[in-house]
């Protein structure tokens, strides 16, 4: 298998690549200390088409592929996860769901501004007493009319609670199967909506510059036509969004990953300490040759899983590989990276130190570590 960039991607990665050195990079740690939404370079996204790469020309997207996401995401990372998440929140998890499971009537009013950029949609799966239980959602959503009459409440949801934000789109139960079990559908919220209440920004280790927030709904009514999809098939639809979601986040820590070598080389080459560059030293440089080794494979298992998504061949076990092995390298380069910078690691001037702290979620966002071993056993036969 060929896993050498196409020359259309290769041209995607070096405008990316770019964009994230000369207009993220000299901005973001700003943001990133003030904790602020960097709606400036949000904007920038937009307009470069990133929103809709993968998406049909028809609906406003760039008519690319999941891969080509993975490669914006994957150099955005490599600077800063914020705005890597911004993005990957909003494509994977907000306007994806629309393009997968949305009536024609859904694609037409919700994309063109979702790839624009000029709109975020959120993804409300999570709730305070689910956690990986994703399949033990409260959130209600009761038949009046033609309305849905949604209550319940979502956590720790990004790209929510933006002055752009324009839709969240929650599961909630709508039923019984005849055996008991919820029936869980999916249902678009628009922002605004009486009763839809948007939490305060969270105070979080990382991700400083990215929107999170806990949602509540009291009562929020929205037309019977905002279902997306089937009805009892929200749980179904949106696993399969996580199954895409995780070759994203996958190529997203490999940026991080790669972002500490490029950091850890540069401070190498500059630091002086006994007279000579720390660069010289073959424990630095050993340090450095196993986070570029790891970085390399972390990069050939999404690009693996993100080929087979392409090519419409079975994913599911790649997928969990990829993000299990990637958010694994890219803790563990964080951590070297900060050992190598030694007290200017710490501090938050430099890139490494956000990179630190924005590590550790990576193991568990859109499945934790323990999901996706638990995912990989699964399709290796074992029962749960």
């Amino acid at each position: 298998m060929d896993h050498r960039l196409s020359p259309e991607h290769e041209e995607l990665r070096r405008t990316v690549e770019a964009f994230a050195h000369d207009v993220v990079a000299p901005k973001i740690g700003d943001f990133y200390e003030r904790h602020e939404f960097p709606y400036e370079i949000v904007r920038e996204m937009g307009r470069m088409g990133l929103f809709g790469l993968p998406f049909p020309e028809e609906y406003g997207g760039m008519g690319g592929d999941y891969f080509a996401l993975g490669i914006a995401l994957e150099e955005l990372a490599r600077v800063d996860s914020s705005v890597a998440i911004t993005l990957e929140a909003g494509v994977s998890l907000g306007a994806m769901p629309l393009h997968l499971f949305g009536t024609e009537e859904q694609k037409r009013e919700w994309l063109p501004r979702l790839c624009a950029g000029e709109a975020l949609g959120a993804f409300g799966l999570t709730e305070p007493d689910g956690g990986s239980d994703a399949g033990g959602t409260r959130t209600t959503a009761v038949r009046d009319g033609d309305e849905w009459v949604i209550n319940g409440s979502k956590c720790f949801i990004t790209n929510s609670g933006t002055d752009i934000t324009a839709l969240v789109t929650v599961t909630a139960v709508t039923g019984r199967k005849d055996d008991g079990r919820p029936l869980i559908s999916s249902i678009i919220v628009p922002s605004g909506t009486p009763g839809f209440t948007v939490a305060a920004p969270y105070s979080k280790v990382g991700w400083n510059a990215s929107d999170t927030r806990e949602l509540s709904f009291s009562d929020v009514r929205v037309p019977v036509a905002n279902l997306l999809g089937e009805e009892g098939r929200g749980y179904a639809q949106f696993l399969r969004i996580l199954d895409e979601g995780r070759i994203a986040i996958s190529a997203l820590a490999t940026g991080l990953a790669q972002g500490c070598v490029d950091e850890s080389v540069k401070y190498a080459r500059e630091r002086h300490a006994f007279g000579r560059p720390i660069g010289a030293n073959q424990a630095i440089q050993f340090k450095i040759a196993d986070m570029e080794t790891r970085a390399h494979m972390a990069r050939v298992g999404w690009y693996d899983a993100a080929s087979r998504l392409v090519a419409g061949e079975p994913f599911k076990k790649q997928a969990a590989i990829a993000k299990l092995y990637s958010s694994t390298v890219a803790v563990d380069n964080a951590r070297e990276a900060t050992q190598i910078h030694g007290g200017y690691g710490f501090m938050n001037e430099y890139p490494v130190a956000r990179m630190w702290r924005d590590s550790k979620i990576l193991e568990i966002g859109e499945g934790t570590s323990e999901v996706q071993r638990m995912l990989i056993a699964r399709e290796l036969g074992f029962a749960s």
